[in-house]
């Protein structure tokens, strides 16, 4: 599975990510899928809402903000294809816990972000079977 996504729009999720610095930031991926590729077209940057001393590195999405994001989805007449998130001085791989709160039909775009600066972005998809995750490629589209 191919996710691609456009210059203009990783730049959104590494500002984001940057601005949530020293904590994790995340938000939606809206787009649309076809067999064998999705397309990310738009993101829905959202508020951290794990409890303070843990945002440095968890997040939380709440009910609330997945109603906001399909509402959003709908609106744009795009679906919600995942979930993007920081890692701050971290590496961009998921965690356990990240596996542990993961669905099998969502792309998690992580990128790292080091003393502030976001760094390198990867995409995952969790197994069928919840085991692990398998990296998706990235195919980064000129936003001309």
């Amino acid at each position: 599975m191919t996710l691609e996504i456009d210059d203009q729009t990783l730049k959104a999720i590494h500002a984001h990510g940057e601005e949530a610095y020293p904590e994790e930031g995340a938000g939606f991926l809206l787009g649309k899928s076809d067999p064998g590729r999705r397309r990310v077209v738009s993101i829905l940057g959202l508020t951290n809402a794990r409890e303070d001393a843990a945002r440095h590195n968890r997040y939380l999405l709440t009910a609330a903000d997945y109603l906001k994001g399909e509402l959003e989805a709908d609106r744009q007449g795009l679906e919600l294809l995942g979930i993007f998130h920081s890692h701050p001085d971290h590496p961009n791989r998921p965690s356990e816990f990240d596996r542990e709160w993961a669905m099998p039909w969502f792309s998690y775009i992580i990128t790292s972000v080091h003393h502030g600066q976001a760094v390198e972005s990867l995409s995952w998809r969790l197994s069928d079977d919840r085991a692990a995750f398998v990296e998706e490629i990235i195919q980064v589209i000129s936003h001309q």
